[in-house]
């Protein structure tokens, strides 16, 4: 994640004296954006920010404005990130994907960095933001893309569970370190998978949906079986009486294909556990075979070119169990 948050190993508190101050603290702290306000010289704003591996928590606090995603912006950033967002006081307006969200204290909303959006407050406002790679998440980002600028009410369904432990988050942001604030990062992202799932089951079309309940199935026999070295579409297909042909147009209809699927589940598994401290014990390879890689240098290949870096630099970085 290129910005201010890389480095940061506690809370950071950003305080803009300006509103131009506040367009470039934005920008390094998510992506870049563009920031508008009707009365720039009154502005005030806060951040309030922790990075927990590749989660980042971000409380928002300032007068009321605008941010604005667009595609010139977007063509500059190579990785793809959604942002979760919790309105904690005031009102938010989201519009992403021709869908627009009122946001309201305890209303939760889901957007794509990689698309354009905007996010309006008319006035004072304070919010809390969770960033995170699409690849953490275990959703497809073509599911995921049909709930952005989505009211998720912070008072019925999951959100009545979700939304509270979100404020808590917000308020604690101090205490959030070492091994258990990483495991916690891990938990928060699983809790919002589960949340956006539910949504996505609550949606017309959704749960009573032939095809997204086959693609559900999939999904969590892939997960089950990732450690299987074997594991290919054609066993795929077999298992659920379906042609290999058809599993590949269930995917590729999801914004995927079966390969990248399983490819990035299997990494993502391997970086959680180089990156958990309590998994210090286990080797590099011992980790990747665990999660069905088998060859050594194959997986580090692959590792490297998804995240950057080879495995065993990457879980130098980790941080220290205490």
């Amino acid at each position: 994640m290129n910005s201010a948050l890389d480095t940061a190993d506690a809370v950071q508190t950003a305080v803009a004296d300006s509103f131009a101050a506040w367009h470039d603290l934005v920008s390094e702290s998510f992506v870049p954006l563009h920031v508008r306000s009707g009365d720039p010289g009154h502005f005030r704003g806060q951040l309030r920010s922790r990075l927990l591996d590749e989660l980042a928590i971000v409380e928002v606090t300032a007068s009321g404005h605008s941010v604005h995603r667009t595609p010139s912006l977007i063509a500059s950033t190579d990785r793809l990130y959604y942002k979760l967002n919790l309105q904690l006081s005031g009102t938010g307006i989201l519009v992403q994907d021709r869908r627009e969200a009122v946001l309201r204290p305890g209303d939760l909303a889901v957007y794509d960095t990689h698309r354009p959006y905007t996010l309006a407050f008319e006035s004072d406002f304070r919010t809390l933001v969770l960033m995170f790679p699409h690849d953490v998440l275990d959703l497809p980002s073509g599911a995921v893309g049909t709930l952005t600028a989505v009211r998720m009410a912070g008072d019925e369904g999951l959100g009545r569970m979700i939304s509270p432990f979100m404020t808590e988050l917000a308020d604690n942001l101090d205490i959030l370190s070492g091994p258990s604030g990483h495991r916690l990062a891990h938990n928060t992202i699983d809790l919002l998978g589960t949340l956006l799932a539910a949504e996505l089951d609550r949606r017309p079309g959704g749960a009573g949906n032939p095809h997204e309940e086959l693609l559900g199935r999939i999904r969590r026999f892939i997960e089950a079986n990732l450690g299987d070295p074997l594991l290919s579409p054609a066993g795929i297909a077999a298992a659920h009486f379906i042609s290999t042909r058809h599993l590949h147009n269930v995917f590729q209809e999801a914004g995927t294909t079966v390969a990248q699927w399983i490819r990035t589940r299997r990494l993502e598994n391997c970086r959680r556990e180089l990156r958990d401290p309590l998994q210090g014990h286990r080797s590099v390879s011992a980790i990747a075979a665990r999660w069905g890689f088998v060859d050594a240098a194959h997986f580090s290949r692959i590792f490297r070119a998804a995240f950057g870096e080879p495995p065993s630099s990457y879980r130098r970085a980790a941080p220290v169990a205490a």
